[in-house]
């Protein structure tokens, strides 16, 4: 799951689109911490600025969006699922051949060993990392190639899309750039990852019009952009520079269906997605949950309640609600320390139990004496709500209830959430009594998927019928809205286990390609820092230094000669001294200093 944006400004002599770009990732920053990038266009010239870390760090709170001029561009979250978390698998990636591309890509992919067979031995394209991000571009790229044209036209760009949906299965939302030509939207024919697009106003051009999509609502909404539509699913729209949207559908929709977990949990409460409100769907998830608590517990167990507390924050409206039909107070009771990671998001499990305590504290009096109801939007590994049942105990409370707005989480999530594998799910194999036993609870309830269904679907903006009428919901049930190869899921268990490995940064499976040929894997590690290196996806790499324009960085090559055949402690101080080079780098190229 990861966040994307493409903006096509309507005064194409404008140099702002970065300002924009940069301004909308701070509001999808929920959906992805690992890394940010953004790309844009002046002219024929492509300007990019990517690394790992939340937004604000890579680009130096903004200072570096002045050195991205261009009147179009895409950006991009990552939270990393496919792949690593290497810097040089941020995106946006690009290729330069043909017609220089630029992508960004928010799901997943589930036959990438199938396309890289293709990329290999067929279409003979390098790929540079293990993210199916790249596959999917290089597809992409691959077809368009294939038409023998010069130059293309809207109608070619979406002729090549045919062939991407023919080739990669999964769920993806995407935006894209063809250099000097125009930005591209499209979405899955399943519709399970989201893509919104939005209009406003030139500020700079009368008559003018702005373009600009993303993965939510509110990034248009905040920026000043309305008249806000869906992409639909199977559906692409074009905006060449200095025109208008042009829409196609360019496969038949297999099915309309939302992965339910954005309403759950990954999606901001003020986002409408799909037609559906977010804040509107997790209150009809607190008033069926309410009823479900009704009908499944004694009316004595319920009598037992002194008050109804949230896990921060998603399940908080949904908890208001519930606390509200039972006739409950309801309290605030943990706070948040806002300055933590949401810890579902982090990457490892070490790390998220660790964030718990430190992202969470109980206001003591609320607790104490008192028989608690906590309600969180979901249970998945079991071991972040097992620490906060105990933190409830340990701030004084005599019984602790547990509420799940969600069904049982059983199954992987294969579109891009990092859900973990099948057995380290908590609800894999057990009963309810066994997890409540496990959690340290007196009481667990889960929400039904009917009624998780209904409450979305119950959900609409405007108050009116909506199409959707189903969701993919696999991670509850097993079954997904697209083939999943068997050994996808053996390819899973295998990362979820090389995850485990801290010596290593690469799956240990991603050594080979699957046919003997060497892959782009990298050194085992054993928590030193290495000496950062210089990414290019393609072509010359192209880095200015910001503290004297005149004086050139040096590249991966000079670094690498400046360690040969010195004496351990000079090849230590050359290293410091090219790690703070390094660092002082401003990128305003096509390619980054990846540190690594």
């Amino acid at each position: 799951m990861c966040g994307v944006t493409a903006i096509l400004l309507g005064d194409i002599k404008a140099t702002t689109a970065a300002v924009d770009l940069h301004e909308s990732l701070y509001f999808l920053q929920h959906r992805g911490q690992d890394a940010a990038g953004i790309t844009v266009c002046q002219g024929g010239r492509l300007f990019q600025c990517k690394g790992n870390g939340m937004a604000a760090k890579v680009f130096a709170e903004g200072k570096r969006v002045a050195d991205l001029p261009g009147y179009a561009g895409i950006g991009h979250l990552r939270y990393p699922t496919a792949g690593t978390s290497s810097a040089s698998e941020a995106q946006p990636f690009y290729v330069n051949s043909p017609f220089g591309l630029s992508i960004s890509v928010n799901g997943n992919l589930v036959n990438s060993s199938e396309l890289r067979r293709f990329l290999d031995l067929e279409a003979r394209r390098h790929v540079n990392t293990d993210s199916d991000s790249e596959l999917l571009l290089n597809v992409f790229a691959h077809s368009l190639n294939e038409l023998g044209k010069a130059r293309a036209n809207v109608d070619d760009v979406f002729t090549a899309l045919r062939d991407v949906y023919k080739r990669c299965r999964g769920a993806f939302a995407c935006t894209a750039m063809i250099t000097g030509f125009g930005i591209l939207g499209f979405r899955d024919e399943n519709g399970i990852r989201p893509l919104v697009l939005g209009s406003r106003p030139s500020a700079t051009l009368e008559g003018a019009t702005d373009y600009m999509m993303a993965s939510e609502s509110i990034a248009l909404t905040q920026l000043g952009f309305s008249n806000i539509v869906d992409i639909m699913p199977g559906q692409a729209v074009f905006i060449e520079k200095g025109g208008h949207p042009q829409f196609k559908q360019i496969v038949e929709a297999k099915s309309y269906t939302p992965d339910i977990f954005e309403y759950v949990y990954f999606a901001r409460p003020d986002s409408c997605i799909d037609g559906l409100s977010v804040h509107r769907s997790r209150q009809n998830m607190g008033h069926k949950l309410a009823d479900k608590m009704r009908k499944t517990l004694p009316a004595s167990v319920i009598d037992q309640i002194d008050v109804v507390i949230p896990v921060p924050e998603t399940s908080n409206t949904a908890a208001a609600v519930l606390a509200q039909d039972l006739d409950k107070p309801f309290s605030n009771a943990f706070v948040k320390n806002r300055y933590v990671y949401r810890t579902f998001i982090l990457p490892g499990q070490t790390a998220r139990q660790k964030s718990v305590r430190r992202k969470l504290s109980p206001i003591v009096s609320e607790f104490k004496g008192k028989s608690v109801l906590l309600v969180d939007d979901s249970i998945v590994r079991g071991t972040t709500s097992r620490e906060i049942v105990q933190m409830a105990r340990e701030a004084g409370a005599v019984r602790v209830f547990f509420a799940s707005c969600s069904p049982e989480v059983t199954h992987p999530h294969v579109y891009g959430i990092d859900l973990a594998d099948s057995t380290e799910l908590m609800a894999y194999g057990k009963t309810v009594e066994e997890i409540a036993k496990y959690m340290g609870a007196d009481e667990l309830i889960y929400q039904g998927i009917d009624d998780l269904k209904a409450a979305c679907i119950e959900a609409t903006e405007d108050g009116g019928p909506t199409d959707i009428k189903d969701f993919e919901v696999g991670v509850f049930s097993g079954e997904y809205k697209t083939d999943v190869p068997q050994d996808y899921f053996e390819f899973l268990g295998r990362a979820a286990a090389a995850k485990k490995n801290k010596g290593t940064k690469r799956k240990s499976d991603a050594v080979t390609n699957g046919d003997g040929h060497a892959a782009n894997s990298e050194e085992v590690i054993s928590n030193k820092r290495q000496l950062p290196t210089v990414v290019s996806n393609s072509g010359v790499v192209n880095v200015a230094a910001s503290s004297d324009a005149s004086t050139p960085a040096p590249t991966s090559a000079q670094v690498t000669s400046s360690q040969t055949h010195r004496p351990a402690e000079v090849a230590s101080a050359a290293q410091s001294e090219a790690q703070e080079a390094v660092e002082q780098q401003v990128d305003i190229s096509l390619h980054n200093v990846a540190d690594e």
